[in-house]
């Protein structure tokens, strides 16, 4: 007897606004905040900027242009969606590398998380009032010199991720990063206006926006 239901459907995105916010949370990361500013000083300050949003135009848009196209037309993972779209061809099995490739990333980022997860008490509790550069290495230290920690905050990373995840695309992932993207953009005004008016907050910015050709 055959089966009256359906098969379920893919889940989509609800809003314009929830996928694109999911897309810049997956690209913005701590090297955006605490890498990038120091990068770019170091090679040509908004000389380097510059040429960094030129590349992007000509390198990372028609990247960026063709992952999308191929997750709309396929409704497939990145494993699978080849498989839609060219059937029946060889060397598909090259796009598991993808797949395979998130799967590291994953182990990098639950380990980055639960190093975030383990400070929120650390800042709670005082530990980094008034704290200097010494004191700040001396706890990251001792953080790295005791695995159990370590293996426990990032355990914790992973059950929120899977929490998150087990609600679904719309009332999971979507819900939860258009807070959590509201409160980056927040913390990063905050962030910015904070180092501004630190001593030699001037210099810094200086040193991160003004052109300087002969570095390049």
């Amino acid at each position: 007897m055959a089966s009256s239901e359906k098969p379920q459907g893919r889940e989509h995105f609800a809003s314009r606004l929830g996928f694109i916010l999911i897309a810049a949370g997956c690209a913005i990361g701590m090297g955006n905040v605490w890498r990038f500013p120091y990068i770019t000083g170091q090679y040509g300050g908004g000389a380097f900027v510059l040429l960094y949003l030129i590349f992007l135009v000509i390198l990372g848009l028609p990247v960026m242009v063709m992952e999308f196209s191929v997750g709309r037309a396929s409704q497939k993972s990145a494993a699978l969606a080849y498989d839609v779209l060219q059937p029946n061809r060889k060397f598909h099995w090259f796009s598991w590398w993808g797949y395979i490739g998130c799967m590291l990333l994953m182990m990098f980022y639950t380990t980055v998380g639960g190093w975030m997860l383990a400070y929120i008490p650390k800042m709670a509790t005082g530990v980094f009032d008034n704290a200097t550069a010494e004191t700040t290495g001396t706890v990251f230290n001792s953080l790295l010199a005791n695995p159990s920690e370590i293996i426990g905050w990032m355990l914790v990373a992973v059950v929120i991720g899977f929490l998150v995840c087990s609600l679904g695309l719309q009332k999971g992932v979507e819900r939860i990063t258009k807070w959590m993207m509201v409160i980056l953009f927040i913390l990063m005004i905050v962030l910015c206006i904070r180092t501004a008016t630190l001593p030699g907050g001037v210099d810094g910015i200086a040193f991160y926006l003004v052109p300087d050709f002969s570095k390049m």
